[in-house]
């Protein structure tokens, strides 16, 4: 029985190698289908006839071993690509609320005498040829088209101690506004550095504080509410002229504010009508307090060291400033003295600013009309 069973088992394995061997001869006789031809249709347009292929190099059929085993056909080499493919599309570019880039050159013109005028006390700003001011020619550039919420920073203090003032201006963005005390004794070589690095510069005015006579002293050349309109106007020239290339003025020296001098309405009105003859602006240092009536400018939203200069309060602070340019489109913030706490704070805050879509801007982007020009 198990003979039987072997020799039926061999003569099924050799019907089926038979068979494959027959199979594989009959297809190397016969050769690869032709290609269906596709028939035109009576009275059609002839489409246009693709550009024929490139022929094939001829494959030569292996014959089948001599045991009847089917040896594997090569198959036909591949057909080189076609010339004259077109190119792949450039990648579209990056949308400019991705890539922006700082100017190649921030740096800020030098005094352009056409723009100065010679008094008692040197030279002061004025207007130059064809209504010429200086907001525009000593204004760092600014991509006016860029949406992202606005941040503003005014440090004033400056020249008052030349290693903080040098500190400040090395370490700072230079889209950071100075403030100079007109009671700085060199300040040219600090603005000339400011200058470089593309930094806006305004002059700190003296105006008579709160607590004026017993807790503040704004010094002997402060604008006060007991002179005359003669004798501040000369002392604003003063002021003025300690400085050649500010875009305008702040009504701050240090930590005071000019309180009591900006509740004399014509005292204040006088002053910024000047200010905006002269073609430069002017900042209201009171958070909260009036935009500026009769020139350019803006008001502060919040001043940073206070109640305290510490590095973690400023920073708690300048959070907060950054929280009101995102809800209103942009913040104006104040910094009486340029101390190293101070200055650590807002360059390691400005370091992350990009990523959390903000950008810092110089005082001439954030200036608003005369108020009262922009109510008629």
């Amino acid at each position: 029985m198990g003979m039987l069973t072997r020799r039926a088992l061999g003569l099924f394995w050799l019907c089926v190698l038979l068979a494959g061997g027959m199979g594989a001869a009959g297809l190397a006789w016969l050769g690869p289908p032709e290609r269906a031809r596709e028939a035109a249709s009576p009275g059609a347009t002839p489409a246009t006839a693709p550009a024929p292929a490139p022929a094939a190099s001829p494959v030569t059929p292996v014959p089948p071993a001599p045991d009847g085993t089917p040896v594997a056909q090569p198959l036909p080499a591949a057909a080189p690509a076609p010339a004259g493919l077109p190119s792949a599309p450039e990648p579209p570019p990056l949308s400019e609320a991705v890539v922006r880039r700082a100017p190649a050159d921030a740096s800020i013109a030098a005094p352009d005498p056409q723009m100065l005028e010679r008094t008692r006390h040197g030279l002061v700003p004025r207007l130059g040829p064809e209504g010429r001011t200086s907001i525009r020619l000593y204004a760092r550039p600014f991509d006016r088209e860029d949406r992202r919420p606005r941040i503003g920073l005014v440090l004033g203090g400056m020249g008052l101690n030349a290693q903080h003032s040098e500190e400040a201006i090395r370490r700072l963005p230079g889209a950071v506004t100075l403030a100079f005390s007109p009671y700085a004794l060199r300040p040219e070589p600090l603005q000339e550095r400011a200058r470089a690095r593309g930094m806006e510069m305004l002059t700190a005015l003296p105006l008579e504080p709160a607590g004026f006579g017993s807790r503040a002293d704004p010094g002997d050349r402060a604008l006060l509410t007991g002179l005359g309109i003669a004798e501040n106007l000369d002392r604003l020239d003063w002021a003025l002229s300690r400085i050649q290339g500010q875009v305008g003025a702040i009504g701050a020296e240090g930590s005071m504010r000019g309180e009591r001098f900006a509740q004399n309405g014509e005292l204040l009105a006088t002053l910024q009508t000047v200010l905006t003859e002269r073609g430069l602006l002017y900042v209201e240092p009171r958070p909260g307090g009036p935009q500026p009536a009769r020139a350019f400018g803006r008001a502060v939203d919040l001043v940073l060291d206070e109640p305290s200069p510490t590095r973690a309060e400023v920073t708690r602070r300048l959070l907060e400033l950054e929280s009101l340019a995102r809800q209103n489109g942009s913040a104006l913030g104040l910094v009486g003295d340029p101390v190293p706490s101070v200055v650590a704070a807002i360059e390691a805050w400005a370091t992350g600013l990009e990523e959390r879509a903000a950008v810092l801007a110089p005082i001439t982007v954030l200036l608003r009309r005369p108020a009262e020009s922009a109510a008629r």
